[in-house]
């Protein structure tokens, strides 16, 4: 990507990189710390062009268009979001695989993938401060902040978009371990239930079976059987919100601490065992990589308080 400098103003040429994508995220990227509603300010008055025309903040660029980037100052007085700093630092230690292309995660529980809702921190954000010399860190699917394990981050916007790809034409596989309340049935492989999604006037997300909603499968395998309750591996093969927490709890088999869809008798057994989590867990994920298109896989372990609560089980 070429880059110009001229008075602060900057003349920044797009390569096939940044094809694609919408100018007012772009201007989030070389902007870094800027408000939002500053951008958008600047693009209604046409202080950013390309190819010396206005543009609006939904323009996707093409590779070799030339965007003019105006001088931002921001005033001393705006505070730049600072990550908790040993958030960041732990960051480090769950990263079970990087490359030019990618990075995966070992999530833990409790994070949010990017802030907002209330919240100042997410993966993204503890990444990218981790990662300041990163141009490019984007989400390719997301997680519950309450469930853990691992996530995929593109590095670079082809491998994002050749990830979004295999999302699309289910050539992606992800398994999940989930503790469900009862004796999961021996015969029960699947389950197909359409589901609808909800917001709350609070904003909070919530999810039904409804014969109006999306279609919905899940596959299952049971890993261990006990006597209350059972490890089972989960494989969503569509990708709807609280899937796999909603289709448990509609086989009549909750997850444990599921502070939506769950049992209160049920959490209240497994807290004797020690869960103080959503025992849900994105155990392993495989799929094509973005840049030599191998097949690769990643596994995520447990976490010291789920392998503990599955001893105590047995």
């Amino acid at each position: 990507m070429n880059t110009e400098v001229n008075n602060s103003v900057r003349f920044i040429e797009v390569d096939e990189e940044y094809a694609g994508q919408r100018i007012d995220n772009f201007l989030k990227n070389q902007l870094k710390g800027v408000p939002k509603s500053m951008i958008y300010r600047i693009l209604r008055k046409g202080e950013v062009r390309v190819n010396k025309g206005r543009v609006k903040p939904e323009y996707k660029l093409r590779a070799q268009d030339v965007v003019r980037v105006p001088p931002v100052r921001v005033s001393e007085g705006t505070p730049t979001p600072s990550p908790k700093l040993h958030k960041v630092a732990e960051l480090e230690s769950q990263i079970l695989f990087e490359d030019d292309r990618l990075l995966v995660i070992n999530k833990a529980s409790g994070t949010a993938v990017h802030g907002g809702s209330g919240l100042s921190f997410g993966l993204i954000e503890g990444l990218r401060a981790l990662r300041p010399e990163a141009k490019f860190l984007e989400l390719v699917h997301r997680l519950d902040r309450d469930t853990s394990g691992c996530i995929l981050i593109a590095k670079r916007r082809s491998a994002l978009r050749h990830m979004h790809e295999q999302l699309r034409n289910g050539q992606m596989d992800k398994r999940y371990q989930a503790l469900v309340a009862g004796k999961w049935p021996a015969t029960r492989f699947k389950v197909k239930a359409p589901l609808q999604k909800n917001v709350l006037q609070s904003g909070e997300r919530l999810v039904n079976v409804n014969e109006q909603g999306k279609p919905s499968e899940t596959r299952y395998r049971i890993l261990q059987q006990f006597d209350n309750a059972t490890l089972v591996e989960a494989s969503p093969i569509t990708g709807r919100t609280h899937q796999i927490r909603v289709h448990c709890q509609h086989a009549g088999h909750p997850i444990a601490c599921d502070p939506k869809y769950g049992d209160a008798k049920f959490d209240a057994y497994v807290q004797t065992k020690g869960l103080q989590r959503l025992f849900l867990h994105a155990a392993k994920i495989s799929l094509f990589h973005p840049k030599t298109e191998q097949s690769i896989s990643f596994e995520a372990p447990l976490d010291e308080q789920l392998q503990n609560v599955l001893r105590q089980l047995t």
